[in-house]
């Protein structure tokens, strides 16, 4: 039976007994995890964990055939230089309109009638006038004929002395009158047929026809209502019978900024873009600039000729332009390098971009690049055909700092 003097004794410390094992492992486990955290933080910055993310572009050696860069971007309007508008040349109620919006028509073509009443009466009264000459010189042909004949008679009779010298001057007197009044007939009858010249010049103006090749794209008038030339006030009076436009004439006019204007040429190739239909790009080149500025807008006029025709293009649409200047000839040790706009900046007033090796970091370089405002520039020295350059390159970016390319 266990007393409390055993109970006692077991809870005793032995003093000469050997002391407990120490363990050490969770203090080498610490020791490694930090090293762990000190490799990880030394890969981070060896890798550039705190440097920029940027996007690059390599620099590209353009050939003899590379396209054109854009110089310049302008809009304008279609619009056509041969376009008319068919009236008659007279006053007169239209009978029949025989166009439509979109009809094609030829040179020439009937494009209305009006009613030919009054002209067609006035031809009738000069057909009848040419008519009453014309009967007028036979008539006194008629009496030349008789008179010449008496002359002679009494020629005759005045060598027997059997008619008196007077009777036979009366006879020539007679004669030579009616020669004069027979030329005057005649100059009656050009007159007369003159006269139905104009009267049919007057019943074809009832007839109005197309001025030229075109497309109708504009009817107005109706069959009952009153045409003329000239505007009669009160807006009761058509001017017009309906508006033809040539479509081969069709051309592009855009306002170029004066500070800009230097940048376009005459014959300068041109790529051009409708409003409707962006993605549909148009060969054309530049035909002439206008040698007049608009001081209001300090805006100087560019017509650009279409070098292709297709029945989407129609007047009065919006377009936009971009002037192309045509690169370099690239020739064996001097290549024609293009960079995107993009990674040319400003450092210092001096045009700069940043080249990035293969290990991240960034070369400022000084280059220089062609005038141009479009989407490539052409660089002319401080860069080298296959390298890497930043895109939009930040503020802060310097010569030297690492960087880390994105896609």
């Amino acid at each position: 039976m266990t007393t409390k003097a055993d109970l006692l004794k077991e809870l005793r410390i032995d003093r000469n007994a050997a002391p407990p094992p120490r363990r050490r492992w969770p203090w080498i486990a610490l020791g490694v995890l930090a090293g762990l955290l000190l490799l990880v933080l030394v890969g981070s910055m060896l890798s550039g964990g705190d440097a920029a993310e940027v996007q690059v572009a390599p620099v590209e050696a353009a050939g003899a055939g590379a396209a054109p860069a854009s110089v310049l971007d302008a809009s304008g309007y279609v619009v056509a230089r041969r376009m008319a508008t068919g009236s008659a040349k007279i006053t007169g109620r239209v009978r029949e309109v025989l166009i439509e919006e979109g009809m094609e028509v030829t040179e020439g073509q009937v494009m209305a009638t009006l009613d030919p009443v009054d002209a067609d009466a006035q031809r009738s009264l000069a057909a009848a006038q040419l008519a009453a000459a014309r009967t007028q010189v036979a008539n006194v042909q008629a009496q030349l004929t008789e008179a010449e004949a008496n002359a002679r008679r009494l020629q005759s009779l005045v060598g027997q002395q059997l008619v008196s010298q007077a009777q036979h001057d009366q006879a020539v007197a007679q004669r030579d009158s009616l020669r004069a009044q027979l030329d005057a007939a005649r100059r009656q009858v050009d007159v007369a047929a003159d006269q139905l010249d104009i009267a049919d010049i007057g019943v074809d103006n009832t007839i109005v026809r197309a001025p030229f090749d075109g497309v109708v794209i504009a009817k107005a008038a109706q069959p009952g209502e009153i045409v003329s030339p000239l505007s009669a006030g009160g807006g009761f009076t058509r001017t017009g019978i309906g508006t033809v436009v040539d479509m081969d004439s069709l051309e592009i006019e855009v306002d170029v900024g004066e500070a800009y204007i230097g940048r376009v040429s005459p014959g300068m190739e041109v790529e051009a873009a409708l409003n409707a239909y962006p993605d549909w790009k148009i060969p054309a080149e530049v035909i002439a600039i206008v040698p007049a500025a608009d001081r209001g807008k300090a805006t100087v006029k560019v017509r650009i000729a279409l070098k292709e025709k297709d029945p989407r293009i129609v007047p009065d649409m919006g377009a936009s332009v971009s002037f192309l200047e045509q690169p370099r000839a690239a020739t064996d040790g001097d290549p024609v390098l293009r960079i995107p706009a993009a990674a040319v900046a400003e450092r210092d007033g001096a045009t700069v971009a940043f080249a990035v090796d293969g290990e991240g970091v960034v070369e400022q370089r000084a280059i220089e690049v062609a005038q141009g405002t479009g989407g490539q520039r052409e660089v002319r020295s401080g860069l080298a055909a296959g390298e890497r350059v930043v895109l939009d390159p930040p503020e802060g970016l310097a010569d030297g700092d690492r960087v880390r390319v994105t896609q």
